[in-house]
């Protein structure tokens, strides 16, 4: 989907700016107009006998860059801290140091230059990618630059030294790690020209519980400091002096908020029971597992989906069968007893893996090669989480969901697979659980058609309703022009549904919804 900022007149003497809200809330506040403390390099050139201190002065410069990235990461959330992991990797990157010291050594020119000049051409790189997840990957590349440079300089951000309070950050961008220096009782909001829900930056700002915007296009253009500002991250919207009329609602609407969250917060170790005394099981969605943290704070009764991708899509490597289970055992035994449910690797659509040597356009399509027929076409890949999954079974109550299913025949072959898994594991004396439930993500209209079909082959099905809706009622969810037809209580939607659930219970299989 291509977001676009537009601008529309309000009433007398507002401004709307729409983006894209990547963190909740709405706030009120003045502008503060953020300008990352690049500053102009000066070009010198160097004499040979002084081409060695200026490869030391870069060497100390990220000796120093390093520190501050793992001092960040020490006053972080671990979820946020996590973030950093990527940074430390380009410091760690050989061709990209080595390409900077060949630039001082040939070139003769200082420190600052060579970085400017190699950072640029890393970018350019990544600008050339087509997928968009690592494109914005290029934005890691600035942020690390821009900290080298000014620790060449001898500069700081101005960010975290912000005196006033109730202020909004209006930026072209804020790099992530200005970003984790915010005093939030001092910055409410942010507000960002640029940006995506992928970027670090508007994934920490969610983290740190900070409303945002971003892809405002010009609003840092059009702002000075001091001007009152409404950001509303829920809907996407910067509102630039807004009337009294639209404030009022605003604090009204953060005032519902606000009572919700109370409520829910002394009601969340209450069970989920409907008004008609009808009992459910309410669980939480993860991405990884820093995020059992929260779940375990609002009283969620278990994981309902942890979506494995994320922990691959976090990092330019694949991740290693130990890397996978201890983070698949840290989570099942927090939440021990309740369940874990974790689905096996689901990429393809608008989740692409880019350390695998397949191309974007073979993934891309939300109905193509993706989720379970991915996986089977990639055994190997496919064991190693299978058995990671399974090595975590014996700390706590976890589950398989295989994604995507739409035959009987994908159940049956990645049962095999994970016959196989449980065979090498026996043989290298790990241990598993000997229940471990096995289910089917029921998201394609011919699974939930036929789900009696499927019922002998699993021990549990989840209706993945988000896909559900779009394949059934051929709605593209990111297309703007179709999404009036995207309506979860469609007739046809119901019927799959209630079919899921009838045939469950005829099986005797338990079934969730996500």
């Amino acid at each position: 989907m291509t977001h676009q900022a537009s601008i529309a007149a309000g009433s007398p003497g507002e401004v709307l700016f729409r983006g894209i809200g990547v963190s909740a809330g709405v706030v009120c506040g003045q502008v503060y107009v953020h300008v990352a403390v690049d500053g102009p390099v000066a070009e010198r050139d160097l004499a040979p006998d002084e081409v060695p201190r200026e490869i030391a002065r870069l060497e100390t410069a990220l000796i120093a860059t390093r520190r501050q990235i793992r001092e960040l990461q020490k006053d972080c959330d671990p979820a946020v801290a996590s973030i950093f992991d990527a940074h430390l990797l380009i410091l760690d990157d050989r061709p990209f140091i080595e390409n900077i010291i060949l630039g001082i050594e040939n070139r003769r020119k200082n420190a600052d230059i060579i970085l400017r000049d190699v950072a640029r051409g890393f970018v350019d790189s990544l600008a050339k990618v087509k997928d968009k997840y690592v494109r914005e990957r290029a934005a890691d590349v600035q942020d690390v630059t821009r900290r080298i440079q000014q620790n060449l300089a001898g500069r700081k951000d101005t960010l975290a030294d912000i005196k006033a309070k109730g202020v909004i950050a209006v930026a072209a961008d804020i790099a992530p790690s200005a970003i984790v220096t915010i005093n939030k009782e001092r910055v409410v909001g942010i507000a960002l020209d640029q940006g995506s829900p992928t970027s670090h930056s508007a994934i920490l700002a969610a983290k740190m519980g900070l409303p945002a915007v971003v892809g405002l296009h010009n609003l840092s253009q059009s702002v000075r400091k001091g001007d009152p500002i409404l950001i509303d991250g829920d809907k996407g919207l910067a509102v630039l002096r807004p009337t009294r009329e639209r404030l009022q609602h605003a604090q009204e609407a953060t005032e519902t908020r606000r009572e919700l969250v109370a409520k829910l917060a002394r009601l969340k170790d209450e069970p989920a029971e409907t008004r008609d005394g009808y009992r459910v099981m309410l669980s939480a969605n993860i991405e990884e597992p820093q995020d059992i943290e929260a779940v375990l704070a609002s009283g969620a009764e278990g994981v309902g989906l942890f979506r494995s991708e994320y922990f691959y899509m976090s990092r330019p490597d694949l991740p290693t069968e130990d890397e996978q289970f201890e983070a698949y055992r840290s989570v099942a035994q927090q939440l021990a007893p309740a369940p874990l449910i974790i689905r096996t690797l689901d990429v393809g659509g608008d989740k692409f893996l880019p350390q695998l040597k397949v191309s974007r356009e073979e993934t891309t399509s939300f109905m193509g090669w993706r989720a379970i027929r991915f996986c089977l076409a990639h055994p190997d890949l496919f064991r190693t989480q299978l058995r990671a999954i399974l090595r975590a079974s014996a700390f706590g109550n976890v589950k398989i969901l295989y994604p995507m299913i739409s035959t009987t025949d994908e159940i049956v072959r990645a049962n095999v697979i994970l016959d196989q898994a449980k065979k090498e594991l026996l043989e290298r004396g790990h241990a598993f659980s000997a229940h471990l439930e096995v289910g089917a993500m029921i998201e394609v209209p011919s699974a939930a058609v036929a789900a009696d079909l499927l019922a002998p082959y699993v021990q549990f099905f989840s209706l993945g309703t988000n896909d559900l809706i779009q394949y059934t009622l051929a709605i593209d969810r990111g297309n703007d022009r179709v999404a009036y037809l995207y309506d979860p209580t469609h007739t046809a939607i119901l019927r799959l549904i209630k079919n899921t659930i009838d045939v469950g219970r005829q099986h005797r299989l338990w079934t969730c919804i996500c």
